[in-house]
C-alpha cells in the first residue's frame, strides 16, 4: 500500500481546501472516512448539526478527509507527531488499540446504550473505556439479481445448462437454488453460468463482481469465505494457521472464476467503487459486497438498473456454517484537540437517537437497537438485515484486534492479489503470509 503521510503545513491546507461551505469561523474539526455512504451521511449530519440554533459559531463543525489508500498509516503518524488538525478523528475497532495513546475516552451518557446497545458500543472500547461513537457497523452483504435467479429457477433447459457448468467448472453437477440456502459452490456455479464466457447465452456479462485489488479492505470482504470452512489467523496458542486448507479453498475459487471470466479483467484493480459501477450497472448477476452500498445499490435513482431487482442475503455457507466480517467505525476525541469542548459536546450530540436516524436517513448505516431501528426500517430493511447478520454470523479473526492488524491486512492483500494475479504461486503465496504474520503478531 502507498503510503501518503503528509507534512503538518501540508494539512493544514488541505483543511482549509475542505471545509464545509459558509463555516469559515467553525473550529471543531472532523477527520472522517471518505468516500462511500459513511462520507454522504457525514456530511449531511454534521450539516443539521450545524443549522441548529444552540450551536454557536465557535463550536460548528468542519469536515476533513483524505484518500482511503494509505490512510490509518498517515492518521497514525499524524496523531503520534501530536498533530491538532483534527478534532475528532475516525476510529476503528482493528484500530482502536493503535490509537488509544493518542486520543481521550468520550463520555457519551446514558441514552446512547439506548439508541445502540452495549454490543455495539463495546466496538468502540479498548481498555473498558469507550474511544468513540459507533457511527457505522460494516459486514458483507450477497447482493444477487432476483429476476435473474427467478427467470433460472423456472426454466428447465436452463436448470440443464446450469448443471453441466457446474460439473466442467467445479467437478459437480449441482442444481440452482434459492440464494439463501447457497453454500460458496452454489454461489461460484451461479457465477459461472451468468457469466459470458462460460455460457454465450447468458442475459448478463458477468456472474459476479470480485474486489481483488491490493488493498487490504479487499481481504476483509474475501476472509468471509476461508473462515467458512474453518479457517483463522492463528490458533487459541498464538499458531499461524493461515496455510491452511481453508485458505487455499478460498484463494482458488476466487481465481477459478477470474480466470473463468465470472468477474470483470479488470478485477484486480476493483475495490468498493468499482464493484458498486460494475453491479449497479445490470450486468452481474450477484457481488460480495459491504452492508453500506445497499443504500446506493437500491435506490431507483442511483442505481436504475438494479435498484427494483436486487435481493440481499448473507455471504453463502461453507462446512462451518455463515461467517460474516464484522467491525464498527467510529468517532472519537483526539488528545491534542483544539476545541476538546466542542468535540466533545458534538460527539454526544452525534449519540444521540436524533442524531443516529439522521445518519440512517442519509445512507449511513449505525446498528441501531430494535426499538429505533424499527423507526427507520421502512426506509433502509438493510439495517435490519445489518443486525440480524451481525448477531448470527459476525466474526473477528483471532489477532484481527491487534496492533499489527492492518498490516496483517496489508500482507495477505499484497501475497494473495500476487497470486491471483498469477505473479506467484499458491504455496509461495501463503507461505510469505504466514512467515510475515509470525513476526507481525509475535507476542
Amino acid at each position: 500500500m502507498k503510503s501518503i503521510t503528509r507534512s503538518l503545513p501540508t494539512l493544514a491546507a488541505l483543511l482549509a481546501s475542505v471545509a464545509l461551505p459558509g463555516i469559515a469561523n467553525a473550529t471543531v474539526t472532523v477527520l472522517g472516512w471518505p468516500g462511500g455512504s459513511e462520507e454522504t451521511a457525514l456530511r449531511a449530519t454534521v450539516e443539521a448539526y450545524n443549522a441548529q440554533a444552540g450551536i454557536s459559531d465557535a463550536d460548528k463543525v468542519q469536515l476533513l478527509f483524505f484518500n482511503r489508500d494509505g490512510f490509518f498509516d498517515k492518521l497514525q503518524a499524524d496523531m503520534a507527531a501530536g498533530s491538532d488538525a483534527f478534532d475528532v478523528n475516525l476510529v476503528a475497532t482493528y484500530s482502536i488499540g493503535r490509537y488509544a495513546p493518542y486520543m481521550e475516552p468520550v463520555e457519551l451518557g446514558s441514552d446512547a446504550a439506548k439508541v445502540f446497545g452495549e454490543s455495539v458500543l463495546k466496538t468502540m472500547q479498548f481498555d473498558g473505556k469507550q474511544y468513540g461513537v459507533p457511527t457505522d457497523l460494516s459486514l458483507h452483504f450477497m447482493y444477487y439479481r432476483k429476476d435473474l435467479i427467478d427467470a433460472l429457477m423456472k426454466d428447465e433447459a436452463a436448470k440443464k445448462t446450469y448443471g453441466e457448468i457446474a460439473q466442467k467448472y467445479l467437478g459437480k453437477e449441482l442444481q440452482p437454488k434459492d440464494p439463501d440456502s447457497w453454500t460458496w459452490d452454489d454461489w461460484a456455479a451461479t457465477a459461472l453460468y451468468f457469466s459470458k464466457q462460460a455460457n454465450s447465452a447468458s442475459p448478463v456479462r458477468y456472474g459476479t463482481v470480485l474486489q481483488m485489488k491490493n488493498l487490504l479492505f479487499n481481504m476483509m470482504v474475501f476472509q468471509s469465505l476461508p473462515r467458512s470452512y474453518g479457517g483463522n489467523w492463528m490458533d487459541k496458542d498464538g499458531k499461524i494457521t493461515v496455510d491452511s486448507d481453508a485458505y487455499k479453498t478460498g484463494l482458488e475459487l476466487y481465481k477459478k472464476l477470474y480466470d473463468a471470466g465470472a468477474s470483470p479483467k479488470d478485477s484486480l484493480s476493483y475495490e468498493y467503487a468499482e464493484t458498486n459501477a460494475a453491479y449497479g450497472s445490470g450486468q452481474a448477476a450477484t457481488a460480495l459486497q459491504w452492508n453500506a452500498a445497499a443504500a446506493d445499490l437500491t435506490n431507483a435513482e442511483k442505481s436504475p438498473a438494479v435498484a427494483g431487482v436486487t435481493g440481499i442475503v448473507a455471504p453463502p455457507a461453507g462446512p462451518d456454517g455463515r461467517a460474516d466480517h464484522i467491525h464498527g467505525l467510529g468517532l472519537g476525541l483526539n488528545k491534542n484537540a483544539k476545541n476538546k469542548e466542542g468535540a466533545t459536546k458534538f460527539l454526544k450530540w452525534l449519540a444521540s437517537e436524533d442524531a443516529a436516524l439522521l445518519y440512517a436517513k442519509s445512507g449511513g448505516s449505525p446498528a441501531l437497537s430494535p426499538e429505533v431501528v424499527a423507526k427507520v426500517a421502512s426506509e433502509r430493511p438493510d439495517l435490519v438485515k445489518l443486525g440480524e447478520f451481525a448477531s448470527k454470523y459476525g466474526y473477528v479473526m483471532n489477532g484481527a484486534t491487534s496492533a499489527n492488524a492492518l498490516s496483517v491486512y496489508e500482507l495477505q492483500a499484497k501475497e494473495f492479489t500476487g497470486y491471483w494475479a498469477g505473479q506467484q504461486g499458491l504455496d509461495d503465496a501463503l507461505a510469505h503470509v504466514k512467515t510475515g504474520m509470525q513476526d507481525l503478531l509475535k507476542k
